[in-house]
Order: C-alpha cells, then sequence, then structure tokens
C-alpha cells in the first residue's frame, strides 16, 4: 500500500490565498459582496485552464485516431432531460436544520448542522439538482428549458450523426469540453464543488462483448495521464464503486481520487453506462441509434465508456500538487512546481536592468519566444523578488538578458526547480527551452 504524502494542514487555504494575490481566481461579483460559489478566472488563472483543457484535448483526440470532438448546445428540451432520467433521477437529499433554518444536503453532514451543531432536522426530500429556464418570449411549458447538468447527452443525441458524418465503427470515441450547471445544495470546497463548472468528457463506443476491457484501459490510460502531468502516485488512489452505490446507469464505475487537504475525494470517473444512454433516447425519440457491422452482419446497440472530470476540479489538484514552500539562499520560498505544460507562464524575460540597451535585446528575444511559448516580461524590482514572483505563480524558465547579452548574443536561464543558471546562445534558446517545456515532468 502506497503511503500518502504529508501535506501542510493549511494547503489550501495557502493556495487560496495564492490564487487570489497573484491573479489566478477571484471570487465572482467581488465588488458586490461575492456570489456564492461563483469564481472568475484571471489572468493567470485561465492561462491554467487553457493549458489543461490543452493537455486533455491532445491526448483524447489529437493523439488518437478513433476520437473526434463535438461541442453541443448548452441549453436543451425537457425531453432531453426526460429521456435521460435526469427529470426523475437527478436528486440529492435537502433537509433543513429546525435552529437555524440553513439547508444541508443529508448525506454530507452525518446528522449534524455545519453552521449551529443541532441535530434536529425536517425529514429528508429529493431536491432536483437541474437549472429550469424559459426559451423565448412565450411562457408556459412549451417553452420550458434546461440549462445541462453534463456534456455527456450532447454527444447521445449526435451519435448518429457523428457516426454517418465521421464514418465510423465501434469502438470509437466523441470528446467534449464544455459548461455544466447543477443547482448543488451545498457547494463547497472553494472551486472543487460549484455550480456553474466546466466538464471534460469522452463517450467511447465499443460492442457490449469488448465492454469491460476498454472500461478497464480507460481507467488506466486516464489515471496514467495525471501521473505525466506531475501529480504523485501517492496522491492518487483508484476507488470502485460497491454495486448497491451505482448510479442508476452504470454497469461499472471507478473514481479517480486526489488527496485533497479534507482527504481523498472523487477527480475524475470512468464508468461504464452500458447500452441505457442511446436506448432511451432511442425509445423517446423514435430514432435508431444503433449500429450495423457489415462484417459480421450483426446490430447492436452499442456500449459506452465515459472518462468525466472537471477542467476546474483537474486545475485546483494541479495547484495543490504543485505547491512547495522550499530555502533557497537562505530563504523561505514558495514555489508553484506545475509541469511546464500546464504553467501560466512557460518563460518569464527578466531584464537585468531598465538601461535602454537591455530593453532592445529584451524586446528582441520576447519577438523569437512568443511564437512558440507563453511569455511574461517584468523589469520591475530587484532580479531576486523577481525570481521569487515567477517561482510562486510557476513559471519554470527565467531569462536573464545582462549587459553582456548585446556583444557575446547570449542570455542566462534558470530553472524554477533546482535554481540552477545556464548560459545560452540567443540562437540557441528557442530549441534549448522547447526540448525542456515539451518533455519535462516532474
Amino acid at each position: 500500500m502506497k503511503e500518502s504524502p504529508p501535506a501542510p494542514s493549511d494547503l489550501l487555504e495557502k493556495v487560496t490565498n495564492l490564487a487570489k494575490r497573484r491573479g489566478f481566481i477571484f471570487p465572482s461579483a467581488e465588488i458586490y459582496g461575492g456570489f456564492r460559489s461563483a469564481y472568475d478566472y484571471g489572468p493567470l488563472g485561465v492561462n491554467v485552464l487553457r493549458n489543461v483543457r490543452d493537455a486533455w484535448w491532445r491526448s483524447m483526440v489529437q493523439e488518437r485516431s478513433d476520437i473526434v470532438g463535438i461541442e453541443a448546445a448548452i441549453l436543451g428540451p425537457p425531453a432531453v432531460w426526460a429521456a435521460s432520467g435526469h427529470l426523475d433521477t437527478f436528486t440529492d437529499p435537502l433537509v433543513d436544520c429546525l435552529r437555524c433554518r440553513e439547508r444541508w444536503r443529508e448525506d454530507k453532514i452525518d446528522g449534524v448542522c455545519p453552521n449551529c451543531g443541532s441535530t434536529n432536522f425536517t425529514a429528508s426530500r429529493a431536491f432536483n439538482l437541474m437549472f429550469k429556464t424559459q426559451a423565448g418570449p412565450v411562457e408556459g411549458e412549451g417553452a420550458t428549458a434546461y440549462l445541462r447538468p453534463e456534456t455527456a447527452q450532447g454527444i447521445f443525441t449526435n451519435f448518429a450523426n457523428v457516426l454517418t458524418t465521421m464514418r465510423r465503427k465501434p469502438p470509437f470515441g466523441i470528446a467534449q469540453i464544455g459548461k455544466s450547471f447543477r443547482n448543488e445544495i451545498t457547494p463547497q470546497n472553494y472551486v472543487f464543488r460549484t455550480r456553474e463548472f466546466e466538464q471534460m468528457e469522452m463517450e467511447y463506443f465499443v460492442p457490449p462483448g469488448d465492454a469491460d476491457q476498454w472500461y478497464r484501459y480507460w481507467l488506466e490510460t486516464r489515471y496514467q495521464w495525471y501521473l505525466d502531468y506531475g501529480i504523485p502516485d501517492a496522491w492518487l488512489r483508484r476507488h470502485e464503486h460497491a454495486p448497491e452505490d451505482l448510479s442508476h446507469y452504470s454497469r461499472g464505475t471507478t473514481d479517480i481520487e486526489f488527496l485533497f487537504p479534507w482527504g481523498f475525494d472523487e477527480l475524475e470517473g470512468v464508468a461504464n453506462r452500458g447500452d441505457y444512454d442511446l436506448t432511451q433516447h432511442a425509445t423517446h425519440s423514435g430514432v435508431a441509434l444503433d449500429y450495423f457491422d457489415p462484417t459480421t452482419h450483426e446490430r447492436y446497440t452499442p456500449y459506452v465508456i465515459e472518462p468525466a472530470v472537471g477542467v476546474t476540479r483537474a486545475t485546483m489538484a494541479f495547484l495543490l500538487a504543485a505547491y512547495h514552500e522550499d530555502e533557497v539562499a537562505g530563504e523561505v520560498r514558495t514555489v508553484l512546481r506545475l509541469d511546464p505544460r500546464l504553467a501560466p507562464y512557460q518563460v518569464a524575460v527578466l531584464p537585468l536592468s531598465k538601461k535602454a540597451e537591455l530593453e532592445t535585446v529584451s524586446s528582441e528575444l520576447l519577438e523569437r519566444l512568443r511564437p512558440h511559448f507563453v511569455c511574461d516580461y517584468d523589469l520591475t524590482q530587484s532580479i531576486g523578488r523577481r525570481y521569487r514572483r515567477q517561482d510562486e505563480i510557476g513559471t519554470p524558465f527565467c531569462v536573464t538578458v545582462d549587459f553582456e547579452s548585446e556583444n557575446d548574443r547570449a542570455v542566462t536561464v534558470r530553472d524554477r526547480d533546482t535554481t540552477v543558471q545556464e548560459r545560452v546562445a540567443l540562437d540557441e534558446l528557442v530549441a534549448y527551452l522547447a526540448a525542456k517545456v515539451g518533455t519535462r515532468t516532474r
């Protein structure tokens, strides 16, 4: 059994403070007192989110020939959610504290009100998590629409379109990244559980007899992805759901769990959804959603293997795992050891002074680097303080332009993790950094 790594008891507080102070994540509508469970992503945060999305898309679509992507609508008619079961079964158990009147999700409070400590509650009742709205100017049942609670259903309703237009046959997958909305009773733990979030989901359609092997394949493939992007193995584990805990559609589900500050909790779910979704939509819509195999002359409804993860939850895990405090030259420094492919900036250009000759070389350098990397340019305060700032936001490489750079056409590259510095010729710099950024993992 692998040993879980030690983590500071105040890790969540430290990462939350850093994220606000350095421009990763802001409370939404903060100037109006904020809006519970909503967050805005600042200049550095959007860079990391984009990098996480790109890393997922690259591994799931770009580097494979058996998966294609779509982008389905966020709004959907009631018929879709009736067929999927969301209107009837997408609920959490809701209770009210009879002392302070706060509402809670019953299965998350162990019988004690987190607000006032009371154990006196109303009877539990099912609370549907769907966000309901009106589409168009006419009120009434015909204009009812729902914000999607997951991206998966847009994939299932487009199964026949993709099958036909892309000339695919099982096994093949359809991937999607997009916003989802769930009216959570008790949003919690920073960006871990929010009412508005972004998902990365892939539905992999397979012959029924092959479903178990593909389920195991995708579980191991997705687990390895987190290792490849720098999360230590000791911070991850697999949790297979017991039969009595499975969702109504699931024939098997395993969560990839991450060691959050409050303990292991779900990071990504991998599920064998069987043929439930395609069968439901075929029955409710009257449109055939099966596949005829011209080789075996067999007609069947494919089973579906689904790996699904939240973009923001994955980003939170990467930030928590990357946070370190160490000592450099007798001083304590904070450093985000993000994989270079996920860092908000890959390179920071730091002129040693504000003198014109150094700014000229720095401008030339930025023109060379920006087509290949996301760069920061910082010339405020001492070089040591600038190094510390870049360490704290996770920039893997700082390039210092000094008074010799104009003459020897070289710069000094400093490594974030080792603090080792190396002199590199300007003409070789792009290739040097590309090799480091593209291949380094912790």
